[in-house]
């Protein structure tokens, strides 16, 4: 579902008074954290989607860390999830079944967590994912509404999966990109979130669903700031741009345009760019807002983690692009 879309239906809902609950929809942060004791809040989300690679245990891995990003990316630690899974049973061998919950258990494990039971239905098309709980320290929640004017914007991953990912399916991609890829959107957002901890940051997001600009938006809204945006910062994934010139398009990425579009100062960027700023991604990186004097030390911790921007305080657009 498009942000617009989820938008509309979470305007539906009257929010929850009690005072435990430190985060929830509102800011449209990546899990709630639900406060135990003053130095204890779980963190919970949920999170599960249809392949977008072939190999089913590969595809476990990637569906596992997607979910679990969702912890990382508000400071949080995992400790435990539960499987949710779609399965056509009769139509497929159940070792496909059987490799996906092991590709899932396996990064669950890597993460440190527990995979404790979890959950399958029938279903037409095969699909996968988690609901994960962790733990974090109240003061230590990483949020949306956290920015401040003056902190700078890291990016721990490199964009492109939802183009390569279509373009695979098309049959314009070549295996090198395929398991770049795969490389990329199977390995954990631990090292970021921890780091975050280290130099001090208060504001994470993880870049998935909605692209780079959805989710900055959503920064941008709930901390009541300005980004600006360095589009040619912002690191790509191998075979991007080669998805971008032969043709490839996402409807995902339509209905991320839209929901952004009237909030953003597009200055010069041009058409292929602009596609890659909304293509959704699956177990992208954080997006952290990292403070100023913080940064070196924070790209030395991180491994590929790059400087795309900074935090300015509240214009005339939520986003203002720099070509």
């Amino acid at each position: 579902m498009g942000p617009g879309d989820l938008t509309t239906a979470l305007a539906a809902l009257v929010p929850h008074t009690d005072p435990r609950l430190l985060v929830g929809h509102e800011t449209f942060d990546d899990a709630g954290v639900f406060r135990l004791s003053d130095d204890l809040a779980l963190v919970q989300t949920v999170d599960f989607f249809a392949p977008i690679v072939d190999d089913p245990y590969d595809f476990g891995q990637v569906a596992a860390a997607n979910a679990l990003s969702d912890v990382y990316a508000m400071g949080g630690e995992p400790l435990t999830a539960l499987s949710i899974a779609g399965f056509p049973t009769g139509r497929l061998p159940l070792e496909v079944l059987s490799a996906i919950l092991r590709g899932g258990q396996d990064k669950v494990h890597e993460a440190g967590a527990s995979l404790v039971g979890g959950h399958t239905i029938n279903d037409d098309e095969v699909k996968f994912g988690l609901a994960v709980t962790g733990r974090v320290h109240p003061l230590r929640i990483l949020s949306n509404a956290r920015a401040r004017p003056g902190d700078v914007l890291v990016l721990t991953k490199p964009l492109g999966t939802g183009l390569i990912a279509t373009a695979l399916k098309l049959g314009k991609a070549e295996a090198v990109h395929e398991a770049t890829m795969i490389g990329s959107m199977k390995r954990l957002n631990r090292d970021a979130a921890r780091a975050a901890h280290e130099v001090g940051v208060h504001c994470a997001t993880d870049v998935t669903g909605y692209g780079l600009l959805g989710h900055a938006s959503h920064i941008a809204r709930a901390s009541s700031v300005s980004l600006h945006l360095r589009v040619r910062a912002l690191p790509l994934l191998p075979g991007t741009r080669e998805a971008l010139a032969s043709g490839v398009r996402t409807g995902g990425a339509e209905r991320n345009d839209a929901f952004v579009a009237p909030h953003v100062a597009w200055g010069s960027v041009t058409a292929e760019e602009r596609a890659i700023l909304v293509d959704p991604q699956t177990s992208g990186g954080l997006l952290v807002a990292v403070p100023a004097h913080r940064v070196p030390e924070y790209l030395s911790r991180v491994e590929a983690s790059v400087v795309v921007g900074e935090i300015l305080p509240q214009g005339e657009h939520l986003i203002t692009l720099e070509g």
